[in-house]
């Protein structure tokens, strides 16, 4: 029998491997809007946070998503991936 592969993910934060069902995906779009991801199936860019509010606290203070994203990432993303991790 066929072992299913499950798909693994970088979290950008702690750079730790988890399984992408543990992991939330922030995109920016081909319009350069920065929106949550909750299907991660959506075009454009991506990027991998843990679901802890420490790790989204952490990417808010050190602004690893403005980089990674290479567009200004405003506060509403975070407030919405914060009431996604409670």
């Amino acid at each position: 029998m066929k072992v299913k592969k499950i798909p693994m993910r970088s979290c950008v934060v702690t750079k730790e491997r988890c399984e992408k069902k543990d992991l939330i995906r922030v995109v920016r779009t081909p319009q350069q809007e920065v929106v949550v991801d909750s299907t991660s199936k959506m075009n454009g860019r991506g990027a991998y946070l843990k679901k802890d509010k420490e790790v989204i606290e952490k990417a808010r203070k050190s602004k690893i998503l403005d980089r990674i994203l290479e567009v200004e990432v405003k506060d509403e993303v975070y407030e919405e991936l914060l009431k996604m991790v409670s």
